[in-house]
């Protein structure tokens, strides 16, 4: 299969351009997908207006650099392959993962790490089972000269095991900070911005799982995990998003990551694409479970309650912070009550626990890009090329755009109804194959593949708004087709319904209260609230005007009317 063309750069005449043309050019260099994205966060300190061209390649090699270049083209980066690369000049290269083939490049080179710092031990890059990724000898000195000319250091304290790994590359080195998390923390005013682009904006709170690559991760050691929360977990007080490094999708692809997950995506499972989302959902979390992995180790340095399904030890320099992390970090036992140990970790939640951990991986958050920025200038200064005269605003992260299938189809219900008539519901999604014992009732909608779940419902729902016949007559001839229903329920539009029961024809409509939006209605959820208060208050009993419903942390207040009243609701 023949690679896709690369976009060269322009040699039109210079009267053809709108803007003089540029003083100084720069290279990002990435190897993988995690470097790609890294690359691009730090040369977005390099503005065009002070004359800079700025372009990307591939540096080849990597196991994981599949679909990397269509990737750095899709976001509109002039994209030069590795030879154009590296027959031509640059002013700057700059990368987030070294290599020691990177020499081959006509410029000085700058690297930075690709996440929380430096503590991974990759012997396939390293040599040695002591030095970690990024700062071993192997990858930075060829022919005892030092292949870097800047290489940037997220805290002082890796200074010191710079020189422990490559002293003659300690001279190069300079501490800038780590600016994608200074953009994370300048994104916290669009929280709620976030959890609505996720679907969050109900009441629910968010329950992130991370897992970075190899046998050693969160993902590696337990696959069913994703599932195991979607299935456990209420799903009208908590949903689940799942951010995966990188690495996974590119060796296992994309196809077969989503496959693997789809029986959990068909429970409301979140995914975040590979390429970006991950931070905006660190800003939207509320509760992390993660690995050695740098987004959880953001996670936390974001003051998420954070618990490690596993800790990757095994894979990680032992004097590094990620180390230390993972040796204090609170635990969860996959295996489990997942719910009660979330509320567990909310309660026992001690912010200043791995503080001091943090904080010696990341230092100067509030001026890393200022850091940074002056060091790549610095680089250009020769070309007549000044630095800004302000520091760099750091704008928030983008959206999250996560991949997401139709809302659940079906649930198993249980509930109770409070001493002032209030009925507490809670849902959870069924799964094929996956229930965990009997929990209560089944309410299904008749859109639900799996009709052997609908044959035993005691609540029945069309949950399409617009459908054929009318939701009265819906009502009236699914009585027949399933006759073991209490309560059988068709959407009208997104805030109201139609109910039958014991024979009866009610419209249910949310109550809209001052300043606030009208709350939708889920007919399922509709229907299991009406059977719980039938079942409590026992035969024969009629549901009164108003009725309010509560589902975590969230309330809604229904009315009934009827047509024989003319508005007006049962007695």
């Amino acid at each position: 299969m023949p690679l896709p063309r690369r976009r060269r750069p322009s040699r039109t005449r210079p009267r053809w351009n709108t803007w003089a043309p540029a003083e100084a050019t720069v290279l990002g260099v990435a190897r993988t997908l995690t470097s790609a994205t890294r690359v691009l966060d730090v040369l977005g300190l390099l503005r065009p207006e002070d004359g800079i061209d700025k372009y990307c390649t591939v540096n080849p090699g990597s196991v994981f650099a599949d679909g990397l270049p269509e990737y750095l083209d899709s976001v509109g980066v002039t994209v030069l392959t590795w030879k154009e690369a590296t027959r031509r000049r640059f002013d700057l290269a700059v990368a987030c993962a070294v290599h020691p083939s990177m020499r081959r490049l006509r410029a000085p080179l700058m690297v930075l790490p690709h996440g929380a710092g430096y503590n991974r031990l990759v012997t396939e890059s390293t040599g040695d089972l002591t030095s970690p990724a990024g700062l071993s000898r192997r990858e930075l000195v060829h022919r005892g000269k030092v292949v870097p000319a800047a290489i940037g250091l997220s805290h002082h304290d890796q200074l010191t095991r710079l020189f422990q790994a490559c002293p003659e590359a300690v001279p190069r080195a300079e501490v800038l900070g780590d600016w994608c998390f200074q953009r994370i923390m300048a994104s916290r005013q669009l929280r709620d911005r976030y959890r609505a682009q996720l679907g969050i904006a109900d009441g629910r709170r968010l329950v992130v799982v991370h897992s970075t690559w190899s046998e050693h991760s969160l993902l590696g050691r337990h696959p069913r995990l994703p599932l195991d929360l979607v299935t456990s977990l209420p799903s009208d007080e908590f949903a689940v998003a799942t951010v995966f490094h990188p690495n996974v999708w590119a060796r296992h692809t994309s196809l077969a990551v989503l496959e693997r997950l789809g029986r959990a995506m068909d429970a409301g499972l979140l995914v975040i694409p590979p390429q970006e989302g991950w931070r905006a959902a660190v800003v939207a979390g509320d509760w992390v479970i993660g690995d050695h992995g740098s987004t959880t180790f953001y996670s936390a340095a974001a003051d998420r309650m954070t618990l490690l399904a596993t800790a990757g030890l095994e894979e990680l320099d032992p004097s590094s912070p990620a180390a230390a992390f993972g040796r204090t970090a609170p635990r969860l036992d996959p295996a489990g009550d997942l719910h009660a140990q979330l509320l567990r970790a909310e309660q026992d939640h001690d912010p200043g626990l791995l503080r001091p951990i943090v904080d010696s991986q990341l230092a100067d958050i509030d001026k890393s890009g200022e850091l940074t920025r002056r060091r790549l200038y610095a680089f250009l200064e020769h070309k007549g090329v000044r630095p800004p005269e302000e520091p760099p605003d750091p704008s928030p992260v983008p959206d999250p755009e996560p991949v997401r299938r139709r809302p659940p189809t079906a649930y198993e219900v249980a509930g109770t109804v409070l001493a002032d008539g209030t009925v507490d519901v809670r849902r959870w999604p069924l799964v094929p194959g996956h229930q965990g014992g009997e929990r209560g009732f089944y309410a299904v909608a008749v859109e639900t593949a799996h009709t052997v779940w609908q044959q035993s419902a005691d609540v029945v729902a069309r949950t399409v708004p617009v459908a054929e016949p009318p939701p009265p007559e819906w009502c009236l001839g699914e009585a027949a087709r399933s006759p073991g229903a209490a309560v059988l329920v068709a959407r009208i539009d997104e805030v109201s319904a139609v109910l039958r029961l014991h024979g009866t024809l009610l419209e249910a409509r949310t109550t809209r209260h001052w300043g606030t939006p009208q709350p939708a209605l889920d007919p399922l959820l509709l229907g299991a609230a009406v059977n719980l208060w039938l079942t409590d208050a026992g035969p024969g009993a009629r549901l009164p005007r108003d009725l309010t419903i509560r589902t975590g942390r969230r309330r809604i207040e229904v009315r009934f009317t009827s047509p024989a009243d003319g508005g007006g609701g049962p007695e």
